[in-house]
Order: structure tokens, then sequence, then C-alpha cells
């Protein structure tokens, strides 16, 4: 005779409930293994950057570059003849920095407690005291020089001058012109990589220049394909990447060795100025036409485009806060542009007066 033996119903209802609950716990447990292995981009939309504060600043005169001082809070703003400071808790303007004819940038150098200025149309440079904000020095730059760059490595300071064609190269110390590097062509934006390295777009050739900044000459010359016309230059300095904001609205990525563009996702119309965040892994590109563009930095080699945030037409250059991750952009309102006519084929209309804002965008 056979004995048929069973579990009783509730031993067997346990069993079944242990396997399945040990079952999902593995499952779940590996899929955290896996997902701490990961590195996920954030998906479209989700870079919870939006508008935080709107300061309006009012005053004459159009704007270049933008300069963000972290310690102080200040924010130094090019207009024209004179760069205006703010300061962006009280929203309130803390001084200028006079007689800097045409200035197009500002380059800081916390490490020596001043600032350097490249007015365009004087082809001077201004140094100041950063604290004081009173002007100490002058030094004679190039034909109009555009981007300023301050290399903590050397303590130099590099003019990027449109319309000769080269740098200047100036001793952050003493004030002297240290030497005139050729370029051959018209540069743009410049970033340093604090080893000894300062990169410089060149708008007219769509090439990104290496230069040695204790030699000072120029080391290498990479071309920036599909790049057309490069504006804005941003650095990663850890993965060795460089974002260059181009005018065929994409953003070149480049290993900062090698001049090899790995990556080239698109922008919005009309950038003229890009930022890296090393905190969140964001590369900005700053566009006229109206639009943010925040890139995710998934890896060395893979990027993607998170959103295209809303900002306003006109906000084209910005600073980055590094500690808050907040964004600065400064634009204002224009009327209609006049008729063209055959010495002035695309005019602009002028700017509303006392309509100059800056724009604070935070997460």
């Amino acid at each position: 005779m056979i004995v048929q033996r069973s579990f009783p119903l509730p031993a067997f209802l346990l069993l079944i409930i242990f396997v399945v609950v040990t079952s999902a716990i593995g499952s779940t447990h590996l899929r955290a293994k896996s997902s701490s292995r990961t590195t996920v981009a954030p998906t479209l939309g989700g870079s919870g950057y939006h508008l935080v504060k709107e300061i309006k600043v009012g005053g004459e005169g159009f704007w270049d570059y933008l300069a963000f001082d972290s310690p102080t809070r200040r924010l130094f703003i090019s207009r024209g003849t004179k760069v205006v400071v703010l300061d962006v808790d009280s929203e309130k303007i803390v001084g200028e920095i006079p007689d800097t004819a045409g200035v197009h940038g500002i380059a800081l150098a916390a490490d020596r407690g001043n600032g350097f200025t490249s007015n365009g149309q004087a082809g001077t440079v201004s140094i100041f005291d950063l604290k004081s904000l009173h002007v100490v020095d002058h030094a004679q730059a190039g034909k109009n020089p555009d981007a300023i760059v301050y290399d903590p490595a050397t303590k130099r300071v590099f003019t990027m001058n449109g319309r000769s064609g080269d740098s200047t190269a100036i001793d952050a110390v003493t004030g002297n012109v240290l030497a005139t590097i050729p370029l051959g062509g018209k540069p743009e934006f410049a970033v340093a990589d604090g080893t000894g390295h300062v990169y410089v777009n060149l708008e007219d050739k769509s090439q990104v220049q290496q230069i040695d900044s204790q030699a000072l000459v120029v080391t290498a010359t990479w071309a920036l394909a599909p790049c057309e016309g490069p504006s804005g230059l941003a650095i990663d300095t850890v993965h060795r990447r460089l974002f260059a904001g181009c005018h065929n609205k994409v953003m070149a990525i480049v290993d900062a060795d090698s001049g090899k563009v790995v990556a080239s996702p698109p922008i919005g119309v009309g950038v003229d100025a890009n930022q890296f965040d090393p905190g969140t892994g964001f590369a900005f590109s700053s566009n006229g036409g109206g639009t943010l563009t925040v890139v995710h930095e998934d890896s060395a080699n893979q990027f993607s485009v998170v959103e295209e945030v809303p900002t306003q037409t006109g906000a084209r250059t910005m600073a980055l806060d590094p500690k808050t991750h907040e964004i600065y952009l400064v634009t204002a309102e224009f009327a209609p542009p006049p008729p063209p006519t055959a010495d002035n084929p695309h005019p602009r209309g002028g700017m509303v007066p006392d309509s100059f804002v800056v724009l604070v965008f935070g997460r």
C-alpha cells in the first residue's frame, strides 16, 4: 500500500510565501547593485532649472561677458564704458570700474586679489583690486581685446585680440606684457585648465587652439567639425573636456589632450557663452534666441541634452556660481529695428531705456 504524504495547507502556503519573498528580495538586491554601477542621465525636462528671480538693474550701455566672484557674491557685468558690480543677494550695485572703453571680458584672480578687464576700444587691460574695486594699473593689449582669462598655474593673464588675431600675455603680479602670441585667426572665448594650458576658439577658422601658458607658444590647433563659428568655451578639468558653443547650433565637446571631437549635441540659436558645473555634470549654452541649453555629461564620451530652458531673447552671456549651481544671465527689452540701409543692412532695435535685467536661474 502506497501512503500518500502531503504538507498541511498552512505550511504549504508558508513555503510558497517564503520562496516568492526570497526571490523578490534577491531580484531587488541585484537591481540595486546594478543601479549603483550605472550613471543614469537626467531625462528630457529634468534639469530642474527655472527662473528664480529677476533683478532690475537698468542703466545705459550694451553688455558682453559676465564674471561671478563666489566668495563675495558679486556679479561683474561689462557695460560698454564701465564694469558694473552687483551684489546678487542685496540686489544692489556696489561699485563700478570706470574708463573701460569697449569692455568685453572680466577675469578674476582670487589668489591674487585682483581682477582684469579687456577694453576693446582702448586696446588696454584695466587691473583692479577685487575688494575696493579701485583700478591699480593698466597694461597694453593688442587690437580689440575680446575675451580675457587668468591662468593660476603661471599667474598670467591672456587677452584674445579679435582684430589683430593674437593673444597678449601679461604678468598678473607686475602688470608687464610678456609676449604677443600669433594665433592666425579671430579668437573668441578662452579657458585655462590650471595645469599650464590655455584654450581659445578661433571663430573664423572653426578651430580651437592650445597655448602653452609657460612657454607662450601655440602647441596644437584642432578642427572642430561639425562645429561652425565657435563662440563660447568651457572646460571640465577633471575629465579633460572642452565645450565649444557653435553658431550652427551644436556644442562641440572636445578631448583637451588629443583634440578629438567626442560629441556634438544640439543647442539653441545665438550662443555666446558656455559653462560647465562639475558639481552637477551639466554643461550649459546661453542662447540669444531665448533659451538655456542643458547638456549632461553621462560619461567622458557620452553626453545627453536634458532640456532647453526658456529664458529671454538677448540672454546670450552668462556666469555660474559653482557653490549654489545658479546661472546668471543678462538681457534687456528692445525696440523694433529700423529699416535696413546700404550702410546698415542688418539693423537692430535700440535697447528700451532702463530695461536691463539680471535673470537668476536655479534648481
